[in-house]
């Protein structure tokens, strides 16, 4: 079924560097958290970028919520993206890439660096980042309007905003007034947990649906999944958790639905979540039920971790639809 609501994503314009890792060398030299998302300042991005020259990597425009509108836009929905570039090459390039899809921007522009995001993917598949902001965290609430909610249906907010407390309340308020269904992802555990009172705070008054992980779900709620997924329903409408290899919980007040995984192969799961995101939210514009809504989203995150990165070509996004179609026959 071809979407016929929109959705409008506001989060972290970064250009993604995948790097894969031959060991952990990087991460324990660096002194970063495995599966953690840490934010570094210029000259530690670029060091960790010169330490891992001479490794296999790909550039990507990226960002959380940017990759979850990419994988909307591939799959037929009307989307949008509003962040902040540097005005730089980087940043036309990044401008370049969500209009290649289909995504309208919304960039806001600044006299600093587009920022970065280095994927740092090791063995296992499991992804650590080293994010430098740059412009990116210039992005302020005075730019944040109700003007650029409007015609839109959904908000799709990045959690890794939170460290701007009132550029994330300013966001959720204006999609709230302009009418829009607002979908929040909590980004990382350690977020979560820096940020845990203040994320409860707006999420009650204005956010309708929480995606979290295994995680990300314990530091909000102190629960192991399968009851952190109802412990989330006192704070929003429908509450997602995500699970790894074991697939995914949804609720809501009347349902809940346990999803299995898609696919066996696993590269690489950098995108894993913000594609299973895109998959849910395009259900929730085709009007599906949240068990459909769930395996949509499982088929598209099973895709993306085939490859590295979170962008897929337009041959993986040909067989996600036919996938998709096969389940709704």
């Amino acid at each position: 079924m071809q979407s016929k609501k929109s959705i409008i994503g506001i989060g972290n314009a970064l250009m993604d560097i995948v790097v894969k890792l031959p060991n952990n060398d990087v991460l324990t030299n660096n002194n970063l958290p495995k599966g953690s998302m840490i934010l570094v300042d210029s000259a530690t991005s670029d060091h960790i970028n010169s330490q891992t020259a001479n490794m296999e990597r790909n550039w990507v425009p990226g960002g959380s919520v940017a990759n979850t509108i990419d994988g909307l836009a591939n799959l037929g929905v009307e989307t949008a993206f509003i962040g902040k570039v540097g005005n730089d090459k980087l940043g036309q390039s990044y401008s370049d890439g969500l209009e290649a899809v289909g995504v309208k921007p919304q960039l806001f522009k600044s006299e600093t660096p587009t920022g970065v995001a280095m994927a740092l993917v090791t063995p296992d598949s499991e992804r650590t980042f080293a994010t430098y902001l740059g412009a990116a965290v210039e992005l302020n609430p005075d730019e944040i309007t109700i003007d650029l909610f409007r015609g839109y249906d959904y908000a799709y907010v990045e959690g890794y905003l939170v460290q701007n407390h009132e550029l994330v309340r300013k966001s959720v308020e204006m999609a709230r007034k302009a009418g829009l269904t607002t979908a929040l992802d909590l980004a990382s555990y350690n977020v979560v947990e820096e940020n845990r009172e203040f994320l409860k705070e707006i999420i009650k008054e204005h956010v309708d649906i929480i995606f979290a992980n295994e995680d990300e779900a314990r530091a909000f709620t102190g629960l192991e999944a399968q009851d952190a997924v109802h412990a989330l329903l006192e704070y929003c409408d429908i509450a997602v958790v995500k699970t790894g290899k074991n697939g995914s919980l949804i609720c809501n007040v009347d349902d809940e639905f346990c999803i299995g995984v898609f696919g066996e192969t696993c590269i690489d799961t950098t995108g894993a979540g913000d594609l299973y995101a895109a998959g849910f939210l395009y259900g929730l514009t085709c009007n599906y039920d949240l068990g459909t809504c769930g395996r949509i989203a499982s088929i598209v995150a099973g895709n993306v971790i085939k490859v590295y990165g979170a962008r897929m070509d337009n041959n993986m996004w040909k067989e996600i639809k036919a996938e998709i179609d096969r389940i709704m026959a």
